[in-house]
Order: structure tokens, then C-alpha cells, then sequence
């Protein structure tokens, strides 16, 4: 997070893609592309030698639906024809080829290992897509990336200081492409919801399950609503959890992480938006 962002003169922006590809990720899906498909291909001079000679076809017939008679027949030049349409395609354009490609059935070209590649590519550098089940699916979508934004932006603007830092804090230790931290993401999500609720009950040293009772007082919260933050909160800090003990990092993922960042945002605009409606001062 930029410093301009976390001191609230700039709105802040959560940098998952889901209706734009940067250059980072539209190189790496096509290095993915370039190992699975062009580098097989350059084993042969021409196409019509090649065992991915169908492949291209299938691409040529129902991806590009151009005439299979003007496929170059060298595979340099196929490769180099692939490459130009690639990084001249926008987003949308580029997850449809990949989506097409995962569901060639050609017994030459593995496409479960091409969406394992994908996958790492996408999950590293910050796509709202992965492939599910082999097909291509948001992980994310605008609505919750505007619930992070809103709570990090209104409690920033408040008297919520401490709720805007852990949840900067969680957003920028799930964003950080080179060593992302999830188990402190996570931590940090639930701390700003657990501050949240320490500054509207007035209980700076309460603990989040006391706090929500206490906060039931104040606000008027369904029970379901509290009993899940209160076992949300339980897995967070049991004897294997997050916050006390060191949960094995192999256990947790970029999905936990963004999971409990979109819940605990949702939850705390939640609160922000109840308070106000009751005129409930927060201090």
C-alpha cells in the first residue's frame, strides 16, 4: 500500500485484478503458454510434422474461426503469429484463449499440467480468476473488493485509526507478489475487527468474543451473526491457530486469507453503518 493511501489522502485500491492484466501477469501466462505450447512446437520445423499440428488447427478452427488454410506452415511462424495476436489482445481476450486452450482434449498436449502453470501464475500475481474443475472462474469479485476499499477508506477518515492499520496491514501481506503472509493477513483481519468492537464498547482490552457480546448492548447484532465472528474468531486463536500458536503455514492459502480481508471489511462496514444510523459516537 502506497504511503499516500495509508494516511488517507488517496482512496485506497486493492490491487487483485479482475477487469484489467498487468504486464507482470500477461508476461507469465505467456511463458505458461510459451512451455506448453511453443516450445513443443519449435521441435519441429514445420507444423505438419509436429505432434501439436491438431492443436493449432482446433485454435485456427474454433478459437480464431479463420480458414485452417492460411495457418503458416512453419511453426516459427506460427508461434510468432500467436505472439502478436497475444500481447495485442486485452484481458478478456487473453483469459478466453487460456480457458480455450485448458479445454483442448488432444492426447499430445497435458492440459492438467497447463492449468497448474496457469494456476501459479495467476494465483502469484494477483488474479481475481483461477481454473476450477477446468474452467476458468472468478475468485473475487468487484463487490468485495469495494467492502475492502470502503472500510480501510471510512475507518482511515473516522476515529478508527487502528482499524484502517490492520486492515492495510492484512491487504498488504496477501498482495505482496514476492513473499506473501497469510497467517499474518489473517491476524491482522481479525485485530481490526476486534478494534472496531473494543472502541464502540468502550472496552480497549476486551477480547473480540467478549467485545461482541458487550457490542450486542449497544447495536442490535443477530445471533447467527454473532456466533460466526465469535467461532471465526475461536479459529483464529485456539491452541493451532493464528494469533497465539504457529498454525503450520502449509495450512493456510491465498483463499483463507482474501476470505477473512472480505469478511472482516464486510463486518466492520457493517458496524460502521449501524453505529451511525443510532448516531452511536465512536471514539
Amino acid at each position: 500500500m502506497r504511503f499516500s493511501e495509508r494516511i488517507g489522502k488517496t482512496p485506497s485500491k486493492v490491487d487483485i485484478q479482475i477487469d484489467s492484466i498487468d504486464f507482470e501477469l500477461k508476461n507469465g501466462i505467456w511463458n505458461v503458454i510459451s512451455i506448453y505450447i511453443s516450445e513443443p512446437l519449435q521441435r519441429q520445423q514445420w507444423l505438419s510434422h509436429s505432434h501439436y499440428n491438431d492443436l493449432i488447427e482446433s485454435i485456427w478452427f474454433s478459437f480464431f474461426k479463420e480458414p485452417i488454410d492460411q495457418i503458416p506452415s512453419s511453426t516459427d511462424r506460427v508461434i510468432q503469429e500467436l505472439r502478436k495476436r497475444f500481447f495485442n489482445w486485452n484481458y478478456l481476450e487473453v483469459y478466453d484463449f487460456i480457458d480455450f486452450i485448458a479445454s483442448i482434449d488432444d492426447p499430445a498436449f497435458d492440459s492438467e499440467e497447463f492449468i497448474k502453470a496457469c494456476n501459479f501464475v495467476l494465483k502469484r500475481d494477483l488474479s481475481g480468476y483461477r481454473f476450477v474443475s477446468g474452467q476458468l472462474a472468478p475468485i473475487i469479485n468487484e463487490l468485495e473488493i469495494l467492502e475492502i476499499e470502503k472500510a480501510i477508506d471510512d475507518s482511515t477518515d473516522s476515529n478508527l485509526r487502528g482499524v484502517s492499520i490492520h486492515l492495510s496491514e492484512a491487504l498488504t501481506k496477501l498482495s505482496d507478489k514476492k513473499n506473501p503472509d497469510y497467517r499474518n493477513s489473517i491476524k491482522e483481519s481479525i485485530s481490526a475487527v476486534e478494534s472496531i468492537c473494543q472502541q464502540i464498547t468502550g472496552d480497549e482490552k476486551a477480547e473480540l468474543g467478549k467485545a461482541i457480546k458487550k457490542l450486542k448492548t449497544i447495536l442490535p447484532i443477530h445471533g447467527a451473526l454473532e456466533q460466526g465472528f465469535i467461532k471465526l474468531y475461536g479459529w483464529t486463536s485456539d491452541a493451532d491457530g493464528i494469533r497465539h500458536a504457529m498454525m503450520d503455514e502449509s495450512s493456510l492459502d491465498q483463499e483463507d486469507a482474501l476470505y477473512m480481508l472480505v469478511s472482516c471489511s464486510s463486518f466492520i462496514n457493517y458496524l460502521i453503518t449501524k453505529a451511525n444510523k443510532l448516531k452511536i459516537v465512536i471514539k
